[in-house]
């Protein structure tokens, strides 16, 4: 087992003063650019397999899944690290520097508080998680921890958003009124609007059912819920939004700057309590933000169909904007596209600001070290999750919602205020 790095926070701080070089938070294990950091990661398949990868160049101490078949695969290609399938038992170490957390939606904020108390650098798959309040929870959280942190939304600052936040910082087609962005999924990726299971299954014996359920309130085993699928019911996942709006809305509200109160209401096939919907419709209206007027932001997933006006200019798995001057439309991961309304004009792109980034694991990495930025860190994602998320209370409910999040408070509609949050089972609270 790896020994943590002993020198102490007081002294990191004290020599840093001295040589006018304090990073922008003091990281907890005060480790040099070069150093390897002691890695635990929890959720080790599925996009928690890309993310152990991507630790390939630190020293990965500590793996855990609740499928150990999954787990002694992990195991496999990284021999040294110690297996867990309660990730609680991997955070409570006091050897770890950093955690990357990739297991479903409903356990994202039970494990991410527990690190982020615990000292640690977090990486934590999108949504940041399952709930509006616990997005709230991990913001305030890390603004007093002061831990390098990073959200699982890999295509943040690929080049082709970084150039879509430009025009729209820049206003390069004027004020934006209209904002549309649509996913095909879930579509044939996961089930959707469905009821419980009304029978059981034996628990495989590669699974730790009641560690997989977490906070999550007891419930028979079925193949139905996992693996993956568990995205489309409500105790475990956010459905699309939560698995594609995290992705396609982030450059729209980072560069519009979205904020402050909103409403939003959706519309889709009846409500079923137990599952998310095959599709949805999702206005979010945002009011004047300083210098940015005020725009309403469209969400189409699944089946849902888009107006005949935009549908031939709308990228699918991709986002359109609409102002003054013209649209920008941009497809998920690619280089946005500009048309100006006068055809006669030629469009020149502002000049290139935003600093290309390293990858999305590597800036992380590199700010757990030295306390560099990140860009998807909680204290921007955390505030963006809570917008994302809810589309689906608004939905669930069936009527408008006004969120005030100054006073964070559903105020027009008490069902959905309750919905901000949720009750965790003994053992998993945040």
């Amino acid at each position: 087992m790896a020994k943590r790095n002993n020198l102490s926070r007081r002294s990191f701080l004290a020599a840093s003063a001295l040589t006018g070089t304090a990073p922008m938070f003091l990281p907890s294990s005060a480790k040099g650019a070069n150093e390897r950091l002691n890695v635990g990661v929890i959720g080790v398949g599925g996009r928690g397999a890309a993310d152990l990868a991507a630790m390939g160049g630190e020293n990965v101490v500590a793996l855990c899944d609740t499928d150990k078949n999954r787990l002694t695969g992990a195991g496999q290609r990284h021999p040294n690290a110690d297996q867990y399938t309660d990730y609680r038992k991997l955070i409570d170490r006091n050897d770890i520097d950093a955690v990357v957390i990739a297991t479903p939606d409903h356990q994202h904020a039970p494990a991410t508080v527990r690190a982020l108390r615990s000292g640690k650098h977090v990486y934590c798959e999108k949504p940041l998680t399952h709930t509006v309040e616990e997005a709230r929870v991990i913001t305030q959280l890390t603004k007093k921890m002061k831990l390098a942190t990073q959200m699982g939304t890999q295509n943040h600052e690929h080049p082709g958003y970084l150039r879509l936040v430009e025009l729209l910082e820049t206003k390069a087609v004027g004020q934006v009124s209209e904002v549309h962005i649509i996913t095909d999924r879930p579509g044939q990726w996961w089930p959707q609007g469905m009821d419980r299971p009304a029978k059981s299954e034996a628990i495989p014996s590669n699974i730790e059912w009641d560690t997989w359920l977490g906070p999550a309130k007891q419930r028979p085993y079925h193949s139905a819920y996992l693996p993956f699928k568990w995205r489309g019911w409500w105790d475990f996942g956010c459905g699309a939004v939560g698995d594609m709006a995290i992705h396609l809305m982030d450059p729209t509200y980072w560069g519009l700057k979205l904020g402050g109160v909103v409403k939003v209401s959706s519309e889709g096939p009846t409500p079923n309590p137990h599952s998310a919907p095959t599709w949805m419709i999702t206005k979010f209206s945002f009011g004047q933000r300083k210098d940015y007027a005020p725009v309403d932001v469209y969400w189409y997933e699944g089946e849902a169909k888009v107006p005949e006006s935009i549908a031939s200019s709308l990228p699918m798995n991709g986002s359109m904007f609409i102002g003054e001057k013209g649209t920008i439309a941009c497809a998920h991961g690619q280089h946005p596209v500009v048309t100006l309304n006068d055809k006669d004009s030629e469009f020149k792109a502002p000049d290139q600001y935003l600093p290309d980034s390293p990858g999305h694991h590597a800036q992380w990495i590199n700010a757990c070290k030295t306390g560099s930025r990140t860009g998807s860190n909680f204290e921007y994602a955390g505030p963006f999750t809570e917008i994302v998320l809810l589309g689906n209370i608004a939905y669930r409910v069936g009527d408008e919602i006004e969120f005030n999040p100054k006073r964070f408070k559903i105020t027009n509609n008490d069902q959905a205020n309750g919905m901000l949050s949720k009750e965790y089972r003994k053992g998993w609270e945040i």
